[in-house]
């Protein structure tokens, strides 16, 4: 019996606190390892399968180098829905091609929305290639097929359709573009957020008048959402509003503007995120302090 056999054994004792310096073991396996995981880990008990991948994302967090990728990867298949989720929000920095397939058809086919919504999710980052040409012809379609058809379908949930909308929109071509109005025009609250998102994400500025007005919606998820897109677009017109923002009764709504405001620059906005964080409000001030640094940071790397 292999080391890793007799851990993943011992693993499946619930009363045993899990050790970190022992979950590193599950890192970087070989294909032989692999098949001795995928043998071994479905007779763990759900609550501790669970358990390990919140543990294994947080060692991922900690440690860029830790690779738990062909984990997760096994889990695509787990018979719970929490795991497959926990799973593939943990392959969200990866980027290898040969994830694309398996993401689509748990888009495609997974009984469970939660699960589908992720992998929308997860597809995101390979529409983000897809624009900047940096995935094959082939690739690029298939992704933005199966999300434009995730998003088209009318009798999927809606948090499925909205996910499959923000992972598109980076996309800059019309039927992209089309899709983001259609939401935006809708009377669902949800849509009409994610819509905005994805103006941040498809880098138009064309979508300005619309998050300009927004800015100033009564509603304060729209107005969250509509100060996370300026700050995407880095618009400068929005400046003024996104300092009145920074003193919103809504405290999202404060820390999207005040990250929104890092992001655009400017002697106005570097002024504004001064008095934030000479602010009495300690999360207020940590925010602004962040984006203060982040500002800097984009005037010159070198100066920090």
């Amino acid at each position: 019996m292999s080391s890793l056999e007799n851990y993943l054994k011992e693993l499946r004792e619930s009363s045993k606190p899990l050790v970190a310096a022992v979950l590193v073991r599950l890192a970087d396996l070989s294909r032989e390892e692999k098949e001795v995981f995928s043998r071994e880990w479905h007779g763990i008990d759900v609550a501790r399968r669970r358990e390990i991948l919140e543990r294994l994302a947080e060692l991922a967090e900690d440690n860029l180098e830790l690779d738990f990728d062909e984990v997760n990867r096994v889990c695509f298949a787990d018979a719970d829905s929490e795991v497959r989720v926990r799973a593939i929000e943990g392959l969200m920095q990866c980027e290898e091609r040969t994830l694309i397939d398996p993401l689509i058809a748990l888009l495609q086919g997974d009984p469970e929305h939660p699960v589908r919504a992720a992998a929308a999710t997860a597809l995101g980052p390979f529409a983000m290639l897809a624009e900047f040409e940096e995935l094959s012809p082939g690739d690029a379609d298939k992704v933005e097929r199966a999300l434009t058809a995730a998003f088209n379908k009318r009798d999927e949930r809606d948090n499925v359709r909205c996910r499959a909308l923000e992972a598109v929109s980076p996309i800059s071509k019309p039927q992209i573009q089309e899709l983001i109005r259609q939401a935006y025009q809708s009377k669902s609250l949800e849509f009409q957020a994610s819509a905005l998102f994805a103006m941040g994400r498809n880098c138009n500025r064309n979508w300005l008048p619309i998050l300009l007005k927004e800015l100033r919606s009564t509603n304060p998820q729209l107005r969250f959402e509509a100060a996370q897109a300026c700050g995407e677009l880095e618009a400068e017109e929005a400046v003024p509003k996104l300092v009145e923002l920074s003193r919103d009764s809504d405290l999202e709504v404060q820390l999207s503007a005040i990250a929104a405001l890092g992001k655009i620059g400017g002697d106005r906005a570097k002024e504004a995120l001064r008095e934030c964080a000479d602010s009495g409000d300690e999360l207020i001030s940590e925010a602004a302090q962040y984006a203060l640094d982040e500002m800097k940071f984009w005037e010159g790397p070198f100066s920090l």
